[in-house]
């Protein structure tokens, strides 16, 4: 009734619907068909790129108050590989790497520790 009450005139109602990637596909089927044809703007955030990954990664270390480097080039390659850009699967991934590191008693987060920790990471999946 919300979006359709008075709807020649005005639009009373607006919503900012965020979700992750299956949203969408749920969007478009069953009981939510007729919502997702009341959408009338839609965007879908692309995955990041290599160089989005390691500033991603970066930036939020320096959030945290690191500013050397706590995860080598092959790690944060490995990382956006796994990840294929997702924000949410690279903080996954990069925390298990920091979690197998320090178990490992690294300074570093290293490619094999990384290998790991995302093939940890996706058997609990």
């Amino acid at each position: 009734m919300l979006t359709n009450y008075d709807m020649d005139s005005t639009t009373p109602f607006a919503v900012l619907l965020l979700g992750q990637p299956t949203l969408r596909k749920r969007m478009k089927h069953g009981v939510l068909a007729a919502l997702d044809q009341r959408i009338s703007i839609s965007y879908q955030m692309p995955p990041m790129t290599k160089e989005e990954t390691a500033s991603y990664i970066k930036h939020h270390l320096t959030i945290a108050g690191r500013s050397d480097p706590l995860f080598s080039d092959d790690a944060v390659d490995l990382i956006h590989l796994t990840s294929r850009g997702l924000p949410r699967s690279v903080n996954t991934i990069a925390l298990q790497s920091l979690i197998a590191a320090f178990a490992d008693e690294k300074s570093i987060v290293d490619e094999s520790t990384t290998r790991l920790a995302s093939t940890e990471t996706h058997a609990t999946e």
